[in-house]
């Protein structure tokens, strides 16, 4: 496992804190009956689900069809995150890792729940639950199996631990069969779980009958 965690806890702090005043607010907000809870699930499964991954999407896209670009991102990935405007807190050092037939990655916080925000958005709840941050250490491919990932057997799997300093993005493999396909196409076969690395990109197949639900 790729392990060098000099955490930074006063940010683990700060965002307790930040989710404390989040959640007060949350209760305030529908006890006064300013919103419906429901509602603001949907807010949130907007934000968590399609806006903020929509970013990562776009970059995983322009790395699959641009080979310049892909050069830049991995040589250094938050300078060539920026220059598609993606940037912001916790995204300020950023570091792609790319799948390959012989390499899986995956991305884990064991000491809190740092999180690429600018590029995937909300962190989901599971990636911040200690049975994802501990299992993800001691049993990757239990937690891949979990996610209904099968690997090969030849296919190692390598567990990135994001820290208050580096925070990782999964490049994972382009699907076959996208030959000449455009970013904004391609873009729409990368899932988040793919960019952190308990999913794989959607098939075309995949993802034509996901738009056809």
């Amino acid at each position: 496992m790729a392990h060098d965690h000099s955490h930074d806890h006063d940010e683990g702090s700060a965002l307790s804190d930040t989710a404390l005043r989040v959640r007060a607010l949350e209760s305030l907000l529908v006890e006064k009956g300013y919103v419906e809870p429901e509602a603001l699930d949907a807010l949130i499964d907007i934000y968590e689900h399609k806006v903020g991954p929509r970013n990562g999407a776009a970059v995983v896209a322009k790395a699959w069809s641009d080979p310049d670009y892909y050069a830049r991102l991995m040589d250094d990935a938050t300078a060539a995150i920026a220059e598609l405007d993606f940037t912001g807190r916790q995204g300020e050092h950023m570091v792609v890792v790319e799948n390959t037939p012989d390499t899986h990655n995956m991305v884990v916080c064991t000491l809190c729940s740092c999180y690429p925000w600018p590029v995937l958005g909300l962190p989901p709840v599971w990636y911040k639950s200690p049975p994802y941050r501990s299992r993800a250490v001691s049993d990757p491919r239990g937690v891949l199996a979990d996610f209904g990932v099968s690997l090969p057997d030849g296919t190692a799997v390598r567990v990135w631990d994001s820290t208050a300093e580096v925070r990782y993005l999964v490049l994972p493999m382009r699907p076959d069969g996208t030959e000449g396909w455009s970013e904004e196409d391609l873009a729409a076969l990368v899932t988040r779980d793919a960019m952190i690395g308990t999913g794989l990109s959607l098939t075309p197949d995949q993802a034509a009958a996901a738009a056809a639900e």
